[in-house]
């Protein structure tokens, strides 16, 4: 995506950015690398087969001019999707693609989509580089550059990836230290990259046709002189290409330009991104050598914009139902389906294909135009089906993964009469228990009376009658079937379930709810207790009040204040004459159950229908939009959970919730992919440009899901998956009149594209469009969880209530009389956080990865089946070369140092199958297909007699590996 500057920049508007016309000389013999390419926004401006359309007719034209030699070589933008792209209309134009990768003519990847790298996922970075891996034509035909010039800003983990797949290069733009040619970019782990500071839209130095453009000489020239600015000793490096276009006779044009590069001293030629690379680290050795170092940049690019290089922060904001239904799928495939499907039919090509397609499928989600929610309307109702389709396909993969285990959840034939069972599973490496929120169907007339534990023992719960229906349920050995049944919904506090295990609670049925399962319900009532003692107060403006037991408050939990936004999907943008708005509080109630308390609001906030004609201020036409407020708190839990509904009938404004904290400091941490990030706190918009061409420092900064203010006792902690701007503001700027807060955008509704009369950016960042679906009409619903003091006092604490809060506990209803046993995880793990459990891309064993998000080492623990082989890994899961450890009885002890990942590969000893078939050794097989067809290493070996581990005169399950299930 580039910017689309109004008016044109002209060479009159680069001298007077002091862009090197009037620098020192140019040193003679120095070389400008030519890179010709193309940046394919998959969608944008245009809906994807619009585009799809435009790209085949690209990828022709690259084809023929390989063929002929009018261009030696073309970079297909980092990206293999554009195969795939190709590939579905054109088979004949894709081969030739394929072909030219071979010979080293074309470059693709290293990614499989450019994701926006700040909203997505570590381990959705992970499964984009290794989908590229598979989409390449051949050994060695990817790319080895890490090149991400147009993601909106880059995360501080970002050179931990490239690392761990091993590349040691980084091309970026936006977010980088403006000025600053070439550094050393450092991940909070250690891992360090060479990083070349570049924009990647040049298409203009060297383009063919416009009769208004300057000679090419001239050109030339120009872009020298600037790039001369930045690097006075080059070798420099000229990205011939840009948006959706397609460069042409990259040889001719550089020949015409040449007269301009040879007056300064300059050799053009035409190259790749890799041999840049490599003349541009050994000139940095060089001036290394000579007393001249790189500068290290640590952590997040985020670096204020310089001319034209915004990082456009309103995209973490806009249309955040597409940043809550990403997070939500990302949560489903990475800690529910990948884990069942390696633990569980790690043998079963069907299902594997499934991940993989919804992988794919959420990956084409992944770029900024479309996770940013900055394009026209019709892409993003693409992309809302997409997570439809991605959510239809990983439950598909949990439910037939644990019906492989006897687990059946298929609700088929006479509804529960006397009794029903639940499966309950545990997510996490480690032991744990919590909340858990589930459905259950039973005959009519029959509701929920007891539950007990596998021992017996009851475990208080509620039980709510949702209503009378029809049950339909068919599968391939199901005839279709349709049974009257009863719906309830169960909520409960599950037992503490062994990591990665499952228990089997049993619902016990009769005619009539037993009063101990049915919630009270008090009109008028606006207190609850708070976690840990004290109580909580419902405010005249919706928020509440905690009054401790010591008479201490601390007021405005949950404020939300509403205010006008004249910008577009790019920035957030403040009408002159603004006016804030806060709800008014019109009902409570409190409900109160067995298990938990529900302080109930009901409010109204009075809004603006929409800006007035000339966008300066709010208009005075008004509308009510009713809130439903929702504050749960779980006995025994120390996380409030707030559930926030509300019908959006008001255009242009920014809905914000407000979190206090008692006492403040001049931080707020927030969190990366794999690390806490420690931020300053900001003015919430910093000092409006005047020249043209800049953007407003912004004080807001993406988030995975945790934000937190305050240190120790006085800390106030947000949890909030899939809502990623937050920042910290400070006094006078809060709304609650507090030292500090931690706030979190909720929704932000605007009705253009892009415009060009913003005062925090001045001028577009796209075509002038509107796109009325940006302003987020209809229902809205927002969850987040709030923890305050002691309970995530420490960075680990807060860690742990985040993973627990943002990934519960899930609960099946099982078919009645099939019956299931209650399973320790056959892996656990403790110490360190669980982020990924899958198969290994070749099929030998499974690849586990643990992360310590905090500033202090950590020793974590993992158990598998005695005597598998754990084999430290890189992301990219090839051996580090550290030493492997056998399992033994007891779990084996690793060191994660601060902000470090551990990734092991966990393999089955050599074994011989009973059958007389060849050794099963911990040599993967060359295709991953053929991996999961026969599932080598032993993991759920199928037609294996296992007799030796299950027992005597047993066979094992299908679907239970080495690592049991």
């Amino acid at each position: 995506m580039t910017t689309f500057p109004e008016p044109p920049v002209t060479s009159q508007d680069t001298a007077e950015r002091g862009a090197g016309s009037g620098g020192d000389p140019v040193r003679r013999s120095a070389e400008c690398h030519v890179v010709t390419h193309v940046h394919w926004d998959r969608e944008w401006y245009r809906p994807f087969e619009s585009f799809r359309a435009r790209h085949v007719e690209l990828a022709e034209r690259v084809c023929v001019e390989l063929d002929d030699g009018r261009m030696n070589s073309f970079h297909l933008d980092g990206q293999t999707i554009v195969l795939a792209d190709v590939e579905a209309l054109r088979p004949d134009l894709a081969a030739r693609l394929r072909d030219h990768a071979r010979a080293g003519r074309l470059t693709l990847g290293p990614w499989h989509v450019l994701a926006d790298n700040q909203l997505v996922s570590g381990e959705n970075l992970v499964r984009n580089l290794l989908t590229a891996r598979r989409w390449a034509p051949a050994e060695g035909t990817l790319a080895t550059i890490g090149y991400s010039p147009d993601a909106f800003g880059h995360p501080g983990d970002l050179p931990r990836l490239l690392k761990g797949f091993g590349m040691d290069t980084a091309l970026v733009w936006r977010g980088a230290p403006d000025g600053v040619a070439r550094f050393r970019w450092r991940s909070p782990d250690g891992s360090e990259v060479f990083a070349v500071n570049q924009g990647y839209h040049a298409a203009e130095v060297l383009w063919d046709g416009d009769p208004a453009s300057p000679p090419p000489a001239e050109r030339m020239r120009e872009f020298l002189a600037a790039e001369h600015a930045r690097l006075p000793e080059g070798p420099w490096l000229l990205m011939n290409g840009g948006d959706h276009l397609a460069p042409s006779s990259p040889r001719d044009r550089i020949r015409e330009s040449s007269a301009g590069a040879t007056e300064t001293g300059v050799t053009l030629r035409e190259s790749t991104l890799q041999n840049f690379f490599d003349a541009a680290r050994e000139a940095a050795a060089e001036r290394a050598a000579a007393g001249a170092p790189l500068p290290l940049m640590e952590g997040e690019l985020r670096h204020p914009a310089g001319y034209l290089t915004f990082i456009l922060p309103g995209t973490l904001s806009a249309r955040t139902y597409l940043k809550q239904a990403n997070a939500s799928a990302q949560n489903l495939l990475e800690r529910w389906a990948e884990p069942a499907l390696a633990l569980h039919a790690p043998h079963d090509p069907t299902l594997r294909a499934d991940l993989d397609h919804a992988w794919e499928l959420l990956l084409r989600n992944a770029p900024h135009d479309s996770l940013c929610g900055c394009s026209v309307d019709e892409v993003h109702r693409e992309n809302a089906v997409r997570y439809e389709r991605v959510h239809q396909l990983g439950e598909h993969v949990v439910s037939r993964a644990l019906l492989q285990t006897g687990a059946d959840t298929r609700l088929h034939g006479d509804p529960a009469h006397r009794a029903a069972e639940l499966l309950v599973v545990n997510p996490h490496g480690d032991t744990f228990g919590g909340p858990v929120e589930t459905d259950l169907l039973t005959a009519p007339g029959r509701h929920p009376v007891a539950l007990t534990g596998p021992d017996g023992a009851s475990i208080p719960f509620e039980s709510e009658t949702l209503g009378a229906e029809t049950v339909f349920e068919a599968d391939l050995d199901l005839l279709p079937d349709s049974r009257p049944a009863l719906r309830h919904r169960l909520r409960f506090t599950a037992p503490a379930v062994p990591g990665l295990g499952r228990t089997v609670l049993r619902v016990h049925l009769g005619d009539t709810p037993a009063a101990e399962t049915v919630t009270r319900t008090e009109e008028g009532a606006s207190t609850i207790p708070a976690p840990g003692g004290g109580e909580l107060t419902a405010a005249a403006d919706a928020s509440l009040t905690l009054r401790h037991p010591n008479g201490t408050e601390l007021a405005g939990l949950g404020l939300l204040v509403d205010g006008g936004d004249s910008g577009d999907t790019y920035n957030y943008d403040p009408p002159r004459h603004d006016t804030l708005l806060t709800p008014r509080l019109t009902a409570s109630r409190t409900r109160v159950s067995a298990v938990r308390t529900v302080l109930e609001l009901d409010a109204v906030l009075d809004l603006p229908t929409a800006l007035s004609p000339d966008r300066s201020r709010r208009g005075d036409d008004i509308t009510p939009v009713p809130l439903r407020i929702r504050v749960t708190h779980w006995a025994g839990d120390p996380v409030l959970r707030w559930h926030l509904e509300l019908d959006n009938t008001a255009h242009d404004h920014r809905l914000r919730l407000h979190l206090p904290t008692s006492r403040g400091t001049g931080t707020w941490t927030g969190d990366s992919q794999w690390s806490l990030v420690e931020r300053p706190v900001l003015p919430d918009l910093g000092a409006l440009p005047t020249a043209r061409g800049l953007e407003a420092v912004c004080g807001s900064a993406p988030v995975q899901g945790i934000g937190a203010v305050g240190r120790g006792s006085d800390r106030t902690a947000l949890f909030a998956p899939g809502l990623p701007e937050m920042r910290a503001l400070a006094a006078p700027e809060t709304a609650t009149g507090a030292n500090q807060e931690i706030v979190v955008t909720l929704l932000r509704s605007v009705g253009w594209l892009s415009r060009f009369d913003l005062r925090s950016r001045t001028t577009g960042a796209g075509p002038m469009l509107p796109t009325p679906e940006a302003q987020c009409q209809g229902p809205q619903t927002f969850d987040v969880g709030i923890a305050l003091g002691t309970p995530v006092a420490d960075d680990a604490a807060l860690v742990e209530r985040a993973a627990g809060c943002n990934t519960p506990m899930r609960a099946w209803q099982l078919r009645p009389n099939t019956g299931h046993a209650p399973a320790p995880g056959a892996v656990r793990t403790s110490g360190a956080q669980l982020t990924a459990l899958k198969a290994a891309e070749d099929g030998n064993g499974l690849i586990i990865r643990l992360s310590n998000r905090t500033s202090e080492a950590v020793e974590a623990q993992v158990h598998a089946r005695e005597g598998m082989l754990l084999t430290p890994s890189r992301l990219d899961e090839q051996p580090t070369g550290e030493p492997a450890k056998r399992q033994g009885q007891e779990a084996s002890t690793w060191y994660v140092g601060p902000f470090a990942t551990l990734t092991l590969r966990v393999t089955a000893e050599h074994r011989v199958r009973t059958n007389g078939a060849a050794e099963i050794t911990r040599d993967g097989p060359p295709s991953r297909r053929a991996a999961m067809t026969t599932a080598s290493a032993g993991f759920g070996q199928k037609g294996a007699d296992w007799s030796s581990e299950v027992g005597p005169h047993r066979t094992q399950r299908m679907g239970e590996g080495l690592l049991g299930t």
